[in-house]
């Protein structure tokens, strides 16, 4: 195995988990979401020589991640649901009703929103970055965020404040 195979092997190891969580947050399915992740890993091996010299790999390989989930949702297969049982899962900490009506919230929104709020909130990262992410200007990702917290909250309705309190 070549030395750059091995240093990708390594970031992939490294950061599959977190690619994995951004993903389901976006698509809001496993399903999608080991799509998008096997996609954009694809992506960056195809690309990886050239990214040696890129400072942040991991946020290069969110914004990868969010530009291919938005770039999906535009397609006609997006829809596809898989018609299998779902495995069965570990219990996870926290409280899963909140959890699922957040999902279903931001399954609502359009793409975008819901990838500046995911990237925003989820991924605590600053306006500006999002911006870089998404090639928007500064002031559109805040008009953009206010916008779809506000769709957000009006989907939530009552669960909105459960969402403040945990």
């Amino acid at each position: 195995m070549s030395e750059a195979a091995q240093d990708f092997e390594e970031f992939a190891r490294a950061r599959i988990s977190q690619l994995y969580r951004t993903a389901w947050l976006l698509a809001g399915d496993s399903h999608h979401a080991e799509d998008l992740v096997q996609e954009t890993l694809g992506k960056l091996y195809r690309s990886w020589k050239r990214l040696q010299h890129v400072d942040n790999l991991s946020a290069y390989a969110n914004t990868v991640l969010t530009r291919t989930y938005i770039s999906a949702r535009r397609r006609r297969s997006w829809s596809e649901q898989p018609i299998a049982a779902m495995p069965e899962r570990a219990e996870r900490p926290g409280d899963p009703e909140l959890r699922l009506s957040l999902q279903q919230a931001l399954a609502e929104l359009p793409p975008l929103d819901r990838a500046v709020l995911v990237l925003r909130f989820f991924e605590d990262r600053s306006v500006e970055q999002v911006a870089s992410d998404l090639g928007k200007n500064p002031g559109a990702i805040r008009t953009r965020t206010n916008r779809a917290l506000t769709r957000l909250r009006a989907v939530l309705g009552d669960d909105a404040v459960l969402l403040t309190t945990h």
